[in-house]
């Protein structure tokens, strides 16, 4: 890279979405120059409007780049940009360095380290946790996986987007540890859906009982940032319900595979298929909780007992 400490190092951005857009706008922010693709260019005129140029591609924008940087949506997304026709791992130069930030598979993360490697290049997987918040507010927390120089040069950069950087080890490690991520959330969510029907039904002001839990043992990220959400009925993404569901069927084909069994994750995994069936892959995770509303037959609100 131009410099460790940002300015002027040239990036290519590849999916300007809910995140994307965010975690991008703060490397421009820090310094960096940007060359932006994203597959609805509406998504990316924010940072077009900041100063970022366009690209009409995924190779287009990493034509030039020193680092690229990718945020996009499924597996199979990951794979055509990296190792499709044109993949910007069939193309890299030597010394570019390639950053995955999607939550991917980590054989697939692997895969692509090999295939940059083979080019005198790096790739490095960084999954990150905090959702839309987290992206906007750059308090991202980013598991890395990749060879130790790889993941010294690009630190600077990926602490621009969150103060809690930490690197798991070698390729795929980031995306495995971001699976342990998402079945923590899993667990948590439906924890936090079947505390508001159950406060609901009891007749409590929802409002009031969040004052409370939420200081105490029982106080997590979902509970502070989604729970009020929920009770206002703001189902809007922050993470998808699609993408989430992405991310639980692969950390149950990697549990599948080393012989893991985890029912709770299943439980969850099946319950936000509900909340797809019936419309709401393009709502936010919070929307778990119109799985548990039909269930119960009940429609929860912040002051059912007033």
């Amino acid at each position: 890279m131009t410099d460790p400490r940002i300015p002027g190092t040239r990036i290519g951005w590849i999916g300007t979405g809910v995140m994307g857009r965010w975690m991008c706008q703060h490397l421009m922010a820090a310094g960096c120059t940007a060359t932006v693709h994203n597959r609805t260019r509406e998504k990316a005129v924010p940072l077009l409007d900041l100063g970022a140029a366009w690209a009409d591609s995924p190779a287009a924008a990493a034509r030039n780049a020193e680092v690229v940087f990718t945020m996009v949506g499924f597996p199979q997304d990951v794979r055509d940009v990296y190792l499709g026709p044109e993949g910007l791992a069939t193309l890299v130069r030597p010394g570019q360095i390639l950053v995955d930030m999607t939550t991917t598979q980590p054989r697939l993360a692997k895969e692509i380290h090999a295939a940059t490697a083979a080019r005198g290049a790096q790739a490095v997987d960084a999954p990150v946790s905090g959702g839309d918040v987290g992206a906007r507010n750059a308090r991202l927390s980013i598991m890395v996986g990749g060879e130790d120089a790889a993941v010294r040069q690009v630190r600077p950069l990926l602490a621009a987007m969150g103060p809690t950087i930490v690197h798991q080890g070698p390729p795929g490690a980031g995306q495995h540890t971001k699976m342990c991520n998402q079945i923590v959330i899993a667990g948590t969510m439906i924890g936090v859906c079947e505390a508001l029907v159950y406060g609901h039904r009891a007749g409590l002001d929802l409002e009031v009982v969040l004052e409370s839990i939420a200081g105490g043992a029982a106080g997590c990220w979902a509970l502070t940032n989604l729970a009020p959400r929920m009770l206002k009925r703001n189902f809007d993404p922050g993470f998808f319900v699609a993408h989430f569901i992405k991310d639980m069927g692969i950390a149950l084909e990697e549990a599948r595979q080393m012989e893991l069994c985890l029912p709770g994750l299943a439980l969850v995994h099946q319950l936000y298929l509900a909340v797809q069936a019936n419309g709401g892959g393009r709502l936010g995770t919070q929307a778990l909780l119109l799985a548990l509303e039909q269930l119960s037959r009940v429609t929860v609100g912040p002051a059912a007992g007033k």
